[in-house]
């Protein structure tokens, strides 16, 4: 019986230690670094998807804009969530455009006249990475400590699969 059970204690410790080891690996304890820009956030054009997050049209807006990004080497995907969903059937109101000029009648721009703004650089993989909540408030907090006042828009700014920056304008 006490083998058994001191079995079970290793393979649970093991399997804990193999966890944490692969969080490590994957990026898990990569602190979000968080800087204040002293320029206006790079103006954007793309297309206003509304609706629910299962619907064909909102992948194909992404698709469009993934399209544009590989006609425009040195882009990045940016993406503005204006109203998250709650759930599968809610409304969401997301931008998602790049940071280029983009000709057509599909297309919007978003141009921010703010003067600074603080960005939170995230390096990790995907499965690992902070949720939305968790970095926005990280922004706040760093917001409240250096006594600026953020505008509640908050880009996402897509590096790559492992590299998101969040951009957070500050009110001028």
């Amino acid at each position: 019986m006490k083998n058994k059970l001191g079995i079970a204690l290793l393979a649970f410790v093991v399997i804990i230690t193999g966890s944490y080891i692969l969080f490590n690996k994957l990026g898990g304890d990569n602190p979000v670094q968080i800087s204040l820009v002293e320029k206006n956030p790079e103006p954007l054009t793309g297309i206003y998807y509304i609706g629910t997050p299962q619907d064909e049209k909102l992948k194909e807006a992404f698709e469009e804009i993934e399209t544009q990004k590989s006609l425009h080497p040195g882009t990045f995907l940016h993406t503005i969530y204006e109203v998250e969903p709650a759930g599968k059937l809610d409304t969401m109101k997301v931008f998602i455009g790049l940071n280029q000029a983009l000709s057509g009648e599909e297309f919007e721009s978003r141009i921010f006249q703010e003067k600074q703004y603080l960005v939170a650089k995230i390096q990790s993989n995907k499965w690992v990475m902070p949720g939305p909540e968790i970095v926005k408030e990280q922004l706040m907090n760093f917001a409240d400590s250096a006594k600026l006042t953020l505008t509640g828009i908050f880009i996402d700014k897509i590096i790559t699969d492992n590299e998101v920056h969040v951009i957070a304008p500050v009110k001028d």
